[in-house]
This record gives C-alpha cells, sequence and structure tokens, in this order.
C-alpha cells in the first residue's frame, strides 16, 4: 500500500502525468493528451454532442474558415507547452463551446485528476478539473 501511495506521490506532477484520457467538466468531453515532441498536445475524442451528432462542425470558431471542419479529432491542447514546476504552460487549449483560444497551464494535483486553467489574460482565467479514464 505505501509503495502505491509513493507511486501516486511520484506521478502527480511528473511531465509525463498529464498524457491520457480525460473527461472534462462540460458535456462530458473526452480529451486525449499525448505527447508532441517535447510539447504535449491533445485531441477531442468524444462528447454529450458527438455522441448525438458524430459529425459535428466547429461552427463557432472565430476564425470562419474553420468552420466547417468536423469537432471530432479537434485539436484542444496545443503551441508550444514547456514543463516547468509541476505544471505545462506556454500552450493554449481551445473551447469549441465559444470558438474561443486561451493561454493555458496543466497541473496534477493527484494521478486521477487534472487541472487546466484558460486564460484570456491575467488574471481572467477559469480553471477546470478534468478527471483521468482508466
Amino acid at each position: 500500500m505505501i509503495i502505491l501511495m509513493a507511486a501516486a506521490a511520484l506521478a502527480a506532477g511528473d511531465a509525463e502525468s498529464v498524457v491520457g484520457k480525460w473527461r472534462a467538466a462540460s458535456k462530458n468531453a473526452v480529451v486525449e493528451i499525448s505527447k508532441c515532441g517535447a510539447s504535449i498536445c491533445g485531441k477531442l475524442t468524444g462528447s454529450d454532442g458527438l455522441r448525438a451528432n458524430p459529425g459535428m462542425l466547429d461552427t463557432k470558431n472565430q476564425d470562419a474558415a474553420a468552420r466547417g471542419r468536423k469537432v471530432l479529432g479537434l485539436p484542444m491542447i496545443g503551441g508550444a507547452f514547456t514543463f516547468a514546476d509541476g505544471a505545462w504552460s506556454g500552450g493554449t487549449v481551445y473551447n469549441p463551446e465559444d470558438g474561443g483560444t486561451y493561454k493555458a497551464t496543466l497541473t496534477n494535483p493527484d494521478a486521477d485528476h487534472l487541472k487546466l486553467k484558460g486564460c484570456i489574460v491575467w488574471p481572467l482565467c477559469k480553471t477546470q478539473t478534468w478527471t483521468r479514464i482508466r
């Protein structure tokens, strides 16, 4: 038991700890996060809306030219993230609900949760807690 607790403590905040599938806080969205070179990236692999309409389009995108792209597989997390002091920062998160792209920071309070903070500009930020899908 002590070994498992130590392993969980080491996993929290580790650079690889964000890799995997996560259930977002809204609309049962599922985001799969991977290593992308030295950075991380994530794509949308499911949601309540996608279950109802698998061909759903990115109609709220602020870039009119991107509104015809499908939401399934949509890049949600990207940019030039770097890992330091237990957090991934310097990248962006895209929100298809409002079509906005925000500066993002990701941290793991523990092995099964991910805190995603998206900011228009600091201090105009919102934090969501995502849950790991096993």
